[in-house]
């Protein structure tokens, strides 16, 4: 080998050497939060975060190689949502996932640096979260899961299978709720009128104060129930199933979870798609993107799910036109 080939040939040996170097380390370990709404023992919670694994996996994120998730269950509890989310934002991950408004407004207060995709906050813009759905402009963005026209929607929904309704309560824990439990409000109250139905609220902060509220309800001929979605009444869902049936009180629920644990009707998102879809935003915030610049979406899928089991056992005969637009039957 010439001279000037040799000294080539150790100036490229050189060069590739770092490279080869790089290519040997272990990737940078990354670092989720997670706070969850339900108790750590919930099922729908679970599985929810197990689908959250999964899509993160299917992007390439694998505990132990490349990322670490830690995860706080908030259980329905105010006190225990903030502890959690200051325990979180103490370990200084790259990005937090928040379940619902409650777990977003206490990670918000802890942290305006840290990135954070939030899934089910009713009205982001309105709570100051982000500055508009097209550009968040901050450090939160993520995907609503239900609007306040919902309040009337279900109770039409509910009024179309349990026609004898003339008195329906909107169950809500209003510590936990955004408004203070008022965001499906006018909807509701609108559309009782319309269908001659006497609205009521039924604030729950107790389990004490859910069987006050069924128990009123049972009382008379014609009470039905509207339970919103939020932290407290999911964690205390079968209880208020077992005692809606207990007072033969026909309800509508936001998700499946209810009827297929016995509840009536459910109409809301698919919550499994969304969370697949909050882990593809938390994948390009860890490949570099900014959550300010990230638009907040809604949900593309809404299920419709009917127990008529429950049905016949509050004697009701649930219209066939109902039965055909249901995405499930449970039977």
């Amino acid at each position: 080998m010439r001279r000037r080939e040799f000294i080539t040939f150790l100036g490229g040996a050189a060069a590739a050497w770092p490279v080869a170097a790089r290519a040997q380390q272990p990737e940078r370990m990354r670092r989720i939060g997670v706070l969850m709404n339900t108790a750590e023992s919930n099922a729908v919670g679970q599985a929810q975060l197990a689908a959250f694994r999964q899509r993160l996996q299917e992007l390439g994120w694998t505990e132990g190689r490349n990322v670490r998730i830690d995860v706080r269950w908030g259980a329905g509890d105010v006190v225990r949502i903030r502890g959690h989310a200051a325990e979180l934002v103490g370990l200084s991950p790259d990005v937090l996932l928040a379940y619902v408004s409650a777990q977003l407004t206490a990670l918000a207060r802890e942290t305006r640096a840290i990135p954070i995709v939030f899934i089910g906050a009713s009205d982001p813009v309105g709570a100051g979260f982000v500055a508009s759905f097209a550009r968040p402009g901050g450090n939160i963005t993520g995907f609503t899961t239900y609007e306040p026209s919902l309040g009337g929607k279900w109770l039409a929904t509910l009024k179309e299978v349990a026609p004898a309704t003339v008195r329906a309560a909107l169950m809500v824990n209003p510590d936990i709720t955004f408004l203070q439990g008022r965001f499906y409000d006018p909807a509701f109250e609108s559309a009782a009128a319309a269908l001659s139905v006497e609205p009521v609220t039924a604030h729950v902060r107790s389990t004490g104060d859910i069987e006050a509220a069924l128990d009123s309800l049972g009382q008379r001929p014609g009470g039905g129930l509207i339970v919103v979605p939020e932290s407290f009444t999911s964690t205390h869902r079968e209880l208020i199933v077992r005692l809606a049936a207990k007072h033969r009180v026909p309800a509508m629920y936001p998700n499946r979870q209810f009827p297929a644990s016995g509840g009536l009707i459910s109409y809301g998102p698919d919550h499994l798609d969304v969370i697949r879809r909050s882990a593809a935003y938390i994948d390009r915030i860890l490949r570099g993107e900014k959550p300010a610049e990230l638009p907040v979406q809604a949900p593309t899928k809404f299920e419709l799910v009917i127990n008529l089991k429950t049905a016949k056992a509050l004697g009701l005969q649930v219209p066939e036109s109902f039965l055909v637009r249901a995405d499930e039957v449970i039977e």
